[in-house]
């Protein structure tokens, strides 16, 4: 088992930046991927950025490309998302997700992922 443990959420303004951390616990050799996705109210759940940890590729959605950047610390199990010029779009509860797939052809799928922490939430106000 593997276990995920969100922190850094909270309230900011638009144009404001945040960092989130993901602590990953257990049997974390066993996973190869660490992604975040986000989910607002009424809406499903979605991705935003992913990372390997081994060769550190990173993956992003397009909305966030260029203001978010995804980052892992392997020796201490951490990875952060830290998010710059952020709007009310980006308004959501944040969650850190763990894969035990091999290959990153589906880091962008919810479906892909194993482990998921109990997210954070972030709300931009206007």
């Amino acid at each position: 088992q593997v276990q995920l443990v969100e922190s850094g959420g909270g309230l900011v303004q638009a144009g404001g930046s945040l960092r989130l951390s993901c602590a990953a616990s257990g049997r974390t050799f066993s996973t190869n991927t660490m992604g975040w996705f986000r989910q607002a109210p009424e809406k499903e759940r979605e991705f935003v950025a992913a990372i390997t940890w081994s060769s550190g590729s990173t993956y992003y959605t397009d909305s966030v490309k260029g203001r978010f950047t995804i980052s892992r610390d392997n020796a201490n199990n951490m990875v952060y998302l830290q998010m710059n010029s952020l709007n009310a779009e980006d308004t959501a509860v944040y969650y850190c997700a763990a894969t035990t797939m091999a290959q990153a052809v589906g880091v962008r799928s919810a479906r892909w992922y194993n482990y998921w922490g109990q997210g954070t939430q972030v709300t931009v106000s206007s």
